[in-house]
């Protein structure tokens, strides 16, 4: 029984990254590598805080969380599709843009709880039928809705990449812009898009964080969670499916620092904290030593594209 609590926390934990990592794949499908996924995070944390302990209302501060992620996302778009900025240094920017944002806004609201409506709202929820699976029903099927939707998500973007006419242009415009181009699809309404679409999802994640998982606003809500994502979409090699599994592995890595706590191991409590971030390194090695070639990233990740060039 404590295993499967231990699961289920882990699937908890994993949930704002799972948000995250899906966004920063419709990114780099499309070609764009944006490094400001934690400061869009972050600032969906405090805009979504900020939003739900003000009106009380869940719905809008998920609302206002997507948007904050979404404007942020925008910005980058702004720069690096029509000014075409260097994609590194902007994401960097972004993230640390984000970082001080939150801290600005959300200083006056450090320590402060958010409103039960919301935490009422966002309480776990047993799905009937599904609930009563033993072991995967507890684990996957008693969560907040929150988390439900996220499953959702995953089924939704798989079938939009995969399965669908504007997943395709999206993965050609990553693939090849030039021939996209000159194909006839809008290249920069899609990057604009699923650009705005991605800086959305981080914000949700964030949200997730400052008023589900923690119901508390802290001094930095998101703590380097961002740049775990990025990562994951690596380890994923850019498939949803596989980013929920991956998602699931650091959240359960992030309990188990608290988890291993109460067992009184003769080990620092600084080296459970690291964890999470002690295996980002591992699965970074991993990845760069493995050779998928039809798992590759996109071609152009991280190019801009000059229509002039063409």
């Amino acid at each position: 029984m404590e295993f499967v609590f231990f699961l289920s926390a882990a699937v908890k934990a994993g949930t704002c990254l799972l948000y995250a990592t899906l966004g920063e794949i419709i990114s780099e499908k499309v070609g764009h590598l944006n490094l400001g996924v934690e400061g869009m995070m972050q600032m969906g944390a405090v805009i979504g805080f900020i939003a739900g302990f003000t009106f009380g209302n869940p719905l809008a501060a998920v609302l206002c969380a997507a948007l904050a992620g979404a404007a942020g996302a925008l910005i980058y778009a702004l720069l690096t599709v029509s000014f075409k900025a260097n994609q590194t240094v902007t994401g960097l920017t972004l993230s640390i843009f984000g970082v001080g944002f939150a801290a600005f806004f959300g200083k006056t609201f450090v320590g402060k709880k958010v409103p039960e409506a919301i935490t009422t709202f966002f309480q776990p929820i047993k799905l009937p039928f599904l609930g009563d699976i033993p072991f995967i029903g507890d684990i996957f099927f008693n969560q907040s809705v929150y988390v439900y939707f996220s499953y959702i998500l995953v089924i939704a973007i798989y079938l939009y990449l995969y399965k669908t006419k504007w997943g395709l242009n999206t993965r050609m415009i990553g693939e090849n812009p030039v021939a996209a181009d000159a194909s006839g699809i809008p290249v920069d309404k899609y990057k604009y898009f699923n650009i705005v679409l991605c800086g959305a999802l981080c914000g949700l994640g964030g949200a997730f964080l400052s008023l589900v998982y923690i119901s508390v606003y802290p001094v930095n809500v998101v703590s380097g969670r961002g740049w775990i994502a990025v990562c994951l979409v690596i380890f994923a090699m850019w498939n949803p499916g596989k980013a929920m599994l991956g998602a699931y592995f650091f959240g359960a890595l992030d309990i188990a620092s608290f988890w291993l706590q109460k067992y009184n191991l003769p080990v620092s409590i600084y080296l459970f904290t690291a964890l999470p971030y002690l295996a980002t390194v591992f699965v970074l090695l991993f990845t760069s030593m493995r050779k998928i070639n039809n798992k590759k990233e996109p071609a152009w990740l991280g190019k801009n594209y000059f229509k002039e060039d063409r």
